[in-house]
């Protein structure tokens, strides 16, 4: 018996949660059920495995758990960017090995592409744009980056525009920024409205259980999932769960993924006089330079969001004095960037977190006899998870591809030293890098 030692639970306050359609949460689980299949997570990676096994397999039940709401944890809290380009912060012109590359676009492009079908089929009002992205910088370091990525698209053979200071605010409004690189493939939406909507559009033979979570498993020929009101009994699982799979008692999976929280506001919407008074586009995103800066964002309500801010919570649950602490730094980097709009409060804060390795890899393939995962996004959800959970079930279902042989192949997150050594290294990064961030954040 493997007991499950941490469980989520987000803060209350996420805008995208609250400003997308209200829904009834399906019923939790409760009693004894049995079934083929089992996924635990219902984000981006377990919304499309389940999705696809049941195409799969029409006539087999697929349990979908989800330890909270659906649309209210992990999934519905970030920034809304579903970002085609690879962008491998290790390597000098973000870009690295050219094959490897050229493969991440092919997975990244699939998950967009997967995701629009979806929206497309289904109706889902999430506001899904291909509007594109901005990367920004302020200072000369964060100069340096866009030119070393600039060279790198140019060896991927990707389109890019580069924005000057003086033009930038035809795009954005503000004038804050230097120099920025365009780049036209991002998808922007509104994360959490896509994720209830893919919920709500799951195959008929998909049960997902909502606000269950799962605090017992025993493995075997059968895996009994147990809660607080019952017990799931299934023939295979896929772990979906990102940071929270590592507790789940396999050994090649423990101590590899970092549950480091971001933080994010969003202001109330801008009137007719502060929208003219910001100029620019109606709608766009622009996210940092540096990987500690500020991502930014107006939203097709006109709303401005600014998201920055990390901590390290190794129960993969929020930090209230952090959220406190650092809706401090939101207005300050509202106020850097939009001093036009000095009456603008921020209406929600929240936390949202993030399933990152040393390595940069996540997990993907068998972890012990009927027991599979797609876990450690590193920050790229929306479509690494809606691919990866997407080919995890072809693959089950005897369905191989060049992209799951690349999935298969890689070596999967490294392990990090074990505690306390962990939380000082870990603090003691991201207490620097904000730091040496500077302006950009």
């Amino acid at each position: 018996m493997t007991k499950v030692t941490a469980l989520p639970a987000d803060d209350q306050q996420c805008a995208w949660y609250h400003l997308s359609r209200q829904r009834q949460a399906k019923t939790g689980h409760s009693g004894t059920s049995s079934a083929r299949w089992a996924v635990i997570g219902a984000g981006y990676t377990g919304l499309a495995a389940a999705r696809r096994l049941a195409e799969h397999f029409p006539h087999d039940e697929v349990i979908l758990i989800e330890a909270q709401e659906v649309g209210y944890g992990t999934a519905g809290r970030n920034a809304g960017f579903a970002i085609d380009l690879p962008h491998d912060i290790g390597a000098e012109d973000y870009i690295g090995d050219i094959e490897i590359a050229k493969t991440t676009l092919k997975l990244n492009l699939l998950g967009q592409s997967l995701l629009q079908t979806q929206v497309k089929t289904h109706g889902i009002d999430c506001h899904m744009r291909s509007s594109g992205k901005y990367q920004g910088a302020v200072e000369t370091r964060g100069i340096a980056v866009l030119e070393a990525y600039q060279r790198g698209l140019d060896k991927l053979g990707q389109d890019y525009q580069v924005i000057s200071e003086q033009d930038l605010p035809h795009h954005i409004g503000t004038s804050f920024y230097k120099k920025a690189l365009f780049t036209p493939g991002t998808i922007l939406l509104q994360p959490s409205a896509l994720v209830k909507g893919l919920a709500d559009s799951l195959p008929s033979n998909v049960t997902l259980y909502e606000n269950t979570a799962i605090t017992e498993v025993e493995y075997g020929d059968k895996v009994v999932l147990k809660h607080e009101h019952g017990q799931i009994i299934v023939d295979k699982l896929i772990l979906a769960n990102n940071a929270f799979g590592q507790r789940f008692g396999f050994s090649q999976i423990q101590r590899t993924m970092l549950p480091v929280f971001l933080y994010a506001s969003m202001t109330r919407p801008l009137t007719e006089n502060e929208q003219a008074q910001l100029g620019g586009k109606d709608f766009w995103g622009v996210i940092p330079s540096d990987p500690f800066g500020s991502t930014v964002r107006r939203t097709h309500d006109h709303r401005i969001l600014i998201r920055n801010s990390f901590s390290f919570n190794p129960n993969g649950q929020p930090k209230p004095h952090c959220l406190k602490r650092f809706i401090q730094r939101h207005q300050q980097s509202f106020m850097n960037r939009f001093p036009m709009l000095p009456a603008v409060d921020f209406e929600y804060t929240w936390s949202g977190s993030l399933a990152l390795s040393q390595n940069h890899k996540g997990f993907f393939g068998q972890l012990a006899p009927n027991v599979f995962g797609a876990l450690c996004c590193n920050g790229l959800g929306i479509t690494r998870g809606t691919v990866t959970g997407t080919l995890l079930a072809d693959w089950l279902a005897g369905e191989r591809s060049e992209l799951t042989d690349f999935l298969l192949a890689t070596s999967g997150p490294n392990k990090v030293p074990p505690e306390p050594f962990l939380s000082i290294g870990v603090n003691a990064t991201l207490w620097w890098g904000q730091m040496k961030a500077g302006l950009e954040s």
